[in-house]
């Protein structure tokens, strides 16, 4: 135990041995090929930057802004949300822009729970849809997801077995690390099981554009009465190539948003605001950067899953995300997902990030991040071929 009592619930962070290795690998010389962290490589589109540009130089936007964001970000918002999904978002009361998803859900969770009430995520999943919950003294219960699990009747299941009920689900579709994508029936099942059961539903939409192959993901939202039980968060960290920004924004019950905007309004002062008129242009101007963005990623997908192939690896592809979920190989399965990572990094000069960093029904997988070009990629394939 430590003075620092929020920390004593928080396991050691799995990413950070692997990590380690792949530095001390770097120093040593050596080419690490670092397909791990899903940073995204690409440049923002520069029409985006350009807008950041000019607005920074006017002085009036140098002043605090707005906590909930600015007026004509939140109805560029609504726009994007009728034009893609068709969807109605009220801007003033449905709708609030965050400091990326990551702030503006861990604040919606501390607001949402109470110490002992119960979260339910997926596993494996994200972290921080893990961590959140925890540092605001949450019970997290991991529903089993990915593929070959039914994650529907997990859900099910666990609901029956749980006391006190839980009071939030945490859902992410396209789901990082799993890629797993699903289709609107789905989201209906999930709405008429929150009301049935009064859980609030929290959908983190990151990888809503990043899709192939004819895919269209759908939003949680487009479900019937998905605002009377949940809300969702989108990000323009991927589709815009603006990790680095910070840009994200909450959309859906009025309540739920409300009761986000009044913790926030105690918390910060918003984005700085030259972002946020940048991200306007972002969601109203071109959107062929988006699919610009979408062929890269699926040329890398395709360049890594055919080159796996080649030496032996054979695994799915992906419908969504800019991730590539990987069972281990037989040969090495016993190891689990942290040690056959730190050997990725030693035998091949490739890192990875292991599965049971996103929980432990992870472990027996690996997540590959397409954050390299081709050439790069063909490189790790080579190297992945000398463990084959």
């Amino acid at each position: 135990m430590t003075k620092f009592a929020r920390l004593d619930r928080l396991p050691p962070y799995v990413f950070a041995k692997v990590n380690q290795i792949k530095m001390e690998a770097r120093r040593a010389g050596e080419d690490i090929i670092d397909l791990g962290m899903g940073n995204p490589d690409l440049g923002t589109p520069p029409h985006i930057v350009d807008k950041l540009v000019e607005a920074s130089q006017k002085h009036h936007n140098h002043r605090y802004s707005a906590s909930m964001g600015i007026t004509k970000l939140r109805m560029a918002i609504a726009d994007w949300y009728k034009r893609k999904f068709d969807v109605d978002i009220d801007p003033d009361t449905e709708a609030i822009v965050t400091i990326g998803v990551k702030e503006g859900f861990s604040h919606l969770i501390l607001v949402t729970i109470r110490p002992g009430d119960v979260v339910f995520t997926p596993n494996p999943t994200y972290p921080i849809h893990t961590f959140a919950p925890i540092i605001s003294g949450g019970d997290v219960r991991g529903i089993p997801a990915g593929p070959g699990a039914e994650f529907f009747d997990n859900l099910i299941h666990a609901t029956k077995q749980t006391w006190p009920r839980p009071k939030v689900l945490v859902l992410s579709y396209p789901h990082n690390p799993t890629t797993e994508v699903v289709d609107l029936p789905f989201f209906q099942k999930v709405v008429d099981y929150a009301k049935e059961h009064d859980i609030l539903i929290i959908h983190d939409f990151a990888y809503a554009e990043l899709t192939f192959d004819g895919y269209q993901a759908p939003s949680f939202l487009q479900a019937k009465g998905a605002k009377d039980v949940g809300v969702e968060f989108y990000s323009l960290s991927k589709s815009y190539n603006m990790p680095g920004w910070r840009v994200g924004f909450c959309v859906g019950n009025a309540e739920t948003v409300a009761a986000l905007r009044r913790i926030k309004s105690y918390l910060d002062y918003g984005i700085f605001q030259p972002i946020q008129i940048a991200s306007i242009i972002a969601l109203n101007g071109p959107q062929d950067c988006v699919a610009q963005v979408v062929d890269t990623y699926k040329t890398r997908r395709d360049a890594l899953i055919n080159g796996l192939q080649r030496v032996g690896w054979d695994i799915p592809s992906p419908k969504g995300t800019m991730f590539v979920w990987a069972k281990i190989p037989e040969q090495y399965r016993a190891m689990g997902s942290v040690e056959f990572s730190k050997m990725m990094i030693r035998k091949a000069g490739v890192a990875v990030s292991p599965g049971l960093g996103f929980g432990e029904y992870g472990d027996d997988c690996v997540r590959f991040a397409l954050i390299e070009n081709n050439m790069r990629i063909n490189q790790a394939v080579r190297g992945i071929k000398t463990i084959m």
